[in-house]
């Protein structure tokens, strides 16, 4: 009767080291101001286990996504949604993105015209930011509403080389 009740406390040892050895792989976030929304959580559910051959980690803050060790993407959904702007914008995987080349070579691009609006961070060295976007893109596209469209856009993103 010991016999059982020793490997069952064993057990639940294990499996409490396992998970605490796995909190230093978690990517450490902060939530965007609607990280609440319903859509997100939608959305958040969906997410691919892996993009352009980066694997998905666990974050630690609600509504966000990380792929990659070192993280290479990173999205964040319920951002404040941007309004009119003359910055780039590209439409891929079905959405508009305004695109903040400030960071190269890593890209911030923002869902436009559509709520509640998603940010995708992506290191342009490490995977293609025309794969991610046309990976996340029909996700977005299929949850979130459509409010506006950027007048002209482009359809790719130049990638490091």
């Amino acid at each position: 009767m010991r016999a059982p009740r020793f490997l069952v406390l064993t057990a639940a040892a294990l499996t409490l080291a396992a998970s605490l050895a796995g909190c230093s792989t978690t990517v450490a976030l902060q939530p965007a101001e609607d990280a609440d929304n319903p859509t997100c959580a939608d959305i958040m559910v969906r997410l691919p286990g892996s993009i352009d051959g980066e694997d998905r980690r666990w974050t630690d803050a609600q509504a966000t996504g990380a792929w990659g060790d070192p993280t290479a993407v990173i999205l964040a959904c319920g951002v404040t949604p941007p309004g009119p702007t003359e910055a780039r914008c590209i439409t891929l995987g079905g959405v508009d993105w305004i695109v903040d080349e400030s960071r190269s070579p890593q890209y911030l691009v923002t869902s436009y015209g559509r709520t509640p609006a998603v940010e995708v961070l992506i290191d342009n060295e490490v995977v293609s930011s025309n794969n991610v976007l046309e990976s996340l893109g029909p996700l977005v596209a299929g949850w979130t509403t459509v409010q506006s469209a950027c007048v002209e856009s482009d359809t790719v993103l130049p990638d490091a080389g």
